[in-house]
């Protein structure tokens, strides 16, 4: 190949594995990072230059190619500069779907999930079901290793979660199967409006062979009449609930039961929609039914997402620091209070991305427990939900909850706002929680 100059904006994980992809592949490297000390610089290789400092439109349209961080906002002006002179802008993901489509990788399938809420769950559930079915199988794209890690003539299935900012970038993604699992409002600080936002997560679908929607979304229903389409949901779906003579929920395909949902491990009702996106997937790549339902049957789920932490006193302390938006915290408060006899607690707090915290009264209105706010939003949070309680941090909001809350009772972490204002990640925050959480003794449980 005759190497030619490609710039590469943004480090970190996934612009470094971006790097040397592109290295390999005999281009010449420029980076670009707004950051003094940019995360992997010490591991770019001689030859490589790296420009510190805003980005600036008239040093990009120097480049044909440039290879942008999700992180990135294609409507950043430097970005609009370099696209209206005619430069190729596209994302790593966009890369990897590039080389899929060549030997010696084009006999893998694969599978795109995308979604407001869930779609880390739903990942890494159905790797781990293609493990336990035996096939190679490799996971990543917006969770773990960044896609281009991932190629390897040896894999026969890759799995992919895709966030909406993977997806402005990416266009030749030739899926079997994609699913959106949920829309919420999410990332409004980004986008236009939306609908905006909506449009973007359906990208997924004219990048894909059949798309999987969720039956209770009409958010996530493909708009494209002539695909072929399946769906998953509580009732009336290809893949659902149903409910026998004796009040016991099964997973189903169709009317045949899979699996008692009292057999899952991954808590709450949002979970068994979860389990049904699972096995959909699954079955359109090839998975055997048997090895997808055993895993179901041992599956814990992911840290920070609905986590049990503790039972103190006879209450239970629940992580769900992952959900950094409104949805999902309607989620895991619909899937999780019908589960228990007590009274609901529930933390919030932090940035709130634009958010309207009124849109989750509904959710709220089985929440008879206490409620704190705390972080950068808090006061919007409070102004929209006078019920709730303004507190200084987290500890305050566990001490305040732990002399209200009895035996039977369930204390949530669902924060419906990003961490960034107090802790560098979500993992920090729900890190947090957990060891004040062990740190809890009876006597401050009433």
């Amino acid at each position: 190949m005759v190497a030619s100059h490609v710039a590469v904006l943004g480090l970190g994980i996934t612009g470094l594995a971006t790097v040397n992809y592109l290295l390999r592949a005999g281009y010449k490297v420029t980076v670009f990072d707004t950051r003094k000390q940019p995360p992997g610089e010490d591991k770019l290789t001689a030859g490589v230059t790296l420009i510190k400092g805003d980005l600036r439109g008239e040093r990009l349209i120097d480049y044909p190619l440039i290879i942008s961080s999700p992180g990135i906002a294609l409507a950043t002006p430097a970005l609009q500069t370099a696209i209206k002179a005619g430069c190729s802008v596209i994302g790593d993901i966009e890369l990897f779907a590039q080389k899929l489509k060549t030997s010696p990788y084009q006999h893998a399938k694969c599978v795109t999930i995308t979604g407001s809420n869930g779609k880390s769950t739903v990942t890494s559930l159905l790797g781990e079901m293609a493990k336990k079915a035996r096939v190679r199988v490799a996971v990543g794209g917006n969770i773990g290793v960044p896609a281009l890690d991932l190629l390897s003539p040896d894999i026969d299935l890759y799995i992919l979660e895709l966030s909406s900012f993977q997806l402005e970038t990416t266009q030749s993604l030739n899926a079997d199967i994609a699913t959106i699992l949920n829309v919420s409002e999410d990332h409004l600080d980004r986008y236009e409006s939306y609908q905006h936002y909506i449009d973007t997560k359906q990208s997924i679908y004219s990048q894909a062979k059949i798309a999987l929607f969720n039956k209770q979304d009409k958010l996530t229903f493909s708009t494209n009449q002539l695909q072929q389409t399946k769906s998953f949901g509580f009732s009336d779906a290809d893949y659902q609930v149903i409910c026998d003579n004796y009040d016991q929920n099964y997973l189903a395909k169709g009317t045949q039961t899979l699996l008692n949902v009292k057999q899952l491990k991954l808590s709450g009702k949002h979970n068994w929609l979860n389990a049904l996106a699972a096995i959909a997937l699954g079955e359109a790549v090839g998975l055997e039914m048997d090895a997808m339902l055993a895993t179901l049957s041992y599956y814990t789920g992911l840290e920070h997402r609905c986590e049990f932490v503790a039972q103190v006193a006879g209450v239970r302390w629940i992580n769900d620091s992952k959900a950094t938006n409104i949805g999902a915290t309607q989620a895991a408060l619909k899937g999780l209070s019908e589960t228990i006899s007590g009274d609901v607690h529930l933390i919030l707090g932090g940035q709130g991305k634009g958010a309207d915290f009124n849109e989750l009264s509904p959710a709220l209105s089985d929440v008879k427990g206490e409620i704190c706010c705390f972080g950068a939003d808090a006061l919007k949070i409070q102004k929209a939900l006078p019920c709730a309680n303004l507190v200084s941090d987290l500890s305050a909001a566990i001490k305040h909850i732990a002399n209200h809350a009895c035996s039977g009772d369930l204390v949530i972490l669902s924060p419906a706002c990003a961490s960034l204002d107090m802790y560098p990640n979500f993992m920090a925050r729900g890190d947090h929680f957990k060891a004040l959480v062990k740190t809890l003794t009876p006597s401050e449980n009433k």
